[in-house]
């Protein structure tokens, strides 16, 4: 473990300040900014240029054709920057959806018309020219500071030939046509050069992430799906997740109902018919039998309840979530104190996803937690309801890809849902989950 991790704690022992001009981000993120003139020139040159011919020719029928040309093009530009934010900012932006002209429209005309009519592909324009005035800018200061702060901090190590081969003593600060200069030269003012040197190199790497903080959001901003486009895609996953999870409860119903309820009723049927065979010739082995298939009845109807309890607990629709989950916590092996704080009853869809919620984390626990006492807390917050279950178990639980908990946070996340596990290995766990109050 010391081998493992020995380094990566030294390193963090220097403060951020001082590794800031040495680390990998600054030396990124500051080639990001050298390369932003030149390809924002030709961005910019591009758009315009594009743009302006299309605009003018739009009296003839060449003016459509040029400018669906000149938004393919800058959607072309736009998947650069993408990869471009992707290698050197680490910033990971999705590409918008592609260009689709229509069901059952095909050719030129069609594809001219689907990509005039995209919002994206007037954005990736739109970026090509605002781009190009922030790349000058972002050019400007950082090379104008980077250069700078490395030249006055090296200033000791290149103010000798200056000195040496020209008729100076050293860098010039002041000089008039009198005569009058003041050189940069003694021991002090040589010293002085190179701390305020090292300071612009301390504050670099700072300006630059601010430089490129704004470069971030308008990739992020111009260059990627629409909010309306990202928000229909996560309502299509959404709605799958809800699709599998109710397929997977009916199968779950199915199986229940198959290899308990079922098969006990057909027994009981079996059984019975024997004892109407038995009743003529021997009504004391008839009556026993009768007897045995009164007791099948009643476990079958048990199970039946069970099963209903299991699809929709008629407390939970009767009281509500607080006695809902008290009943709950008392099948739990696990001793559990509960404490409901609500104003009042959410939607009924979030009081069922909430209940089931709970009685699967209590299932982890009465299973895997080795616990002796666990907590469940509910109440409202920002108009959302958070639900928190906690335990002093051993820990080590995660929402792994695959884990039970990892199909919770997905099916959470269906009603924009959120789960949060905290769970260090030795120390208990608390697993919180926010759902909106109403779907």
């Amino acid at each position: 473990m010391a081998t493992t991790y020995g380094p990566q704690t030294a390193a963090h022992r220097m403060p951020a300040a001082l590794r800031a001009p040495l680390e990998g981000r600054t030396w990124r993120e500051f080639l990001y900014l050298l390369l932003n003139l030149p390809l924002a020139a030709v961005m910019f040159v591009y758009a315009i240029t594009m743009t302006s011919l299309g605009v003018g020719l739009l009296i003839t029928f060449l003016g459509v054709p040029v400018l669906a040309v000149a938004l393919a093009g800058a959607r072309g530009l736009g998947a650069v920057e993408r990869a471009r934010a992707r290698v050197l900012l680490r910033l990971d932006v999705a590409a918008p959806g592609p260009v689709r002209a229509g069901k059952g429209r095909t050719g030129p005309l069609a594809w001219m018309g689907a990509i005039l009519r995209n919002g994206a592909s007037w954005r990736h324009l739109l970026y090509c020219v605002l781009h190009f005035p922030w790349a000058v800018f972002g050019f400007c200061v950082s090379l104008v500071l980077w250069a700078n702060g490395w030249g006055l901090l090296l200033y000791p190590l290149w103010q000798w030939p200056i000195d040496r081969y020209t008729d100076q003593p050293g860098l010039q600060l002041y000089g008039d046509a009198e005569g009058n200069a003041f050189y940069l030269d003694t021991p002090f003012e040589i010293a002085m050069t190179s701390a305020v040197g090292l300071l612009l190199v301390l504050a670099t790497p700072w300006v630059i992430r601010g430089l490129t903080q704004v470069d971030r959001l308008l990739v992020a901003g111009l260059l990627g799906p629409s909010r309306l486009a990202t928000r229909v895609s996560e309502l299509e996953s959404d709605r799958g997740t809800v699709v599998d999870t109710a397929a997977a409860d009916l199968r779950r119903i199915e199986r229940d109902l198959h290899d308990g309820a079922q098969a006990r009723l057909v027994a009981l049927a079996m059984d019975l018919g024997l004892a109407k065979e038995k009743l003529p010739e021997d009504p004391d082995t008839a009556a026993r039998m009768v007897d045995e298939a009164h007791g099948e009845v009643k476990l079958a109807l048990q199970e039946l309840r069970d099963l209903a309890r299991g699809i929709h607990p008629a407390i939970l629709t009767d009281r509500g979530l607080g006695p809902a989950l008290s009943t709950l916590a008392t099948r739990c092996t696990t001793p559990v104190t509960t404490t409901v704080h609500l104003p009042h009853r959410p939607a009924p869809a979030i009081e069922g996803i909430a209940y089931y919620t709970t009685s699967e984390l209590l299932q982890n626990i009465s299973k895997h937690a080795h616990a002796t006492h666990a907590t469940i807390d509910v109440w409202q917050a920002a108009g959302r309801i958070v639900l928190q279950v906690t335990d002093n178990g051993r820990g080590g639980a995660t929402a792994s890809a695959g884990s039970g908990l990892a199909g919770l946070a997905a099916r959470l996340d269906a009603v924009d849902g959120l789960l949060v596990v905290d769970s260090p290995e030795g120390g208990g766990t608390a697993i919180t989950a926010e759902l909106p109050w109403r779907c």
